[in-house]
């Protein structure tokens, strides 16, 4: 997995490629916390995972919940076909908040 980290007016975009696996769910893991520490939403782009597996899974959802305990909006970007399935079979797809763009994001972060 690659990744990189960027503040945006109002909110972070923490940009993913390539397999999220159990390997890799601990540095997902820091990154996603690593942002809600700074109290900023995150939009997580995934339209470069190419494979996500439940540890992956069990980030973005350590995620959320860390962003609700501390009211911060959080969402998924350009999901991939991969990590839709998997979302989708899960019925995660239902939990998360999906975007296309980020502006649909911004649109509905507090003013």
């Amino acid at each position: 997995m690659e990744s990189s980290i960027k503040s945006l007016s109002g909110y972070d975009i923490l940009q993913l490629s390539g397999e999220v696996d159990l390997h890799d769910s601990p540095k997902l893991r820091e990154k996603i916390l690593g942002s809600m520490k700074n109290g900023n939403p995150l939009l997580i782009d995934m339209a470069m995972v190419s494979y996500i597996d439940t540890a992956g899974i069990a980030s973005l959802v350590e995620g959320l919940q860390s962003a609700k305990s501390a009211k911060l909006s959080f969402g998924l970007l350009n999901i991939s076909v991969a990590t839709l399935q998997v979302l989708t079979m899960t019925r995660l797809d239902k939990i998360f908040s999906l975007y296309t763009t980020p502006e649909q994001f911004k649109q509905q972060l507090p003013q």
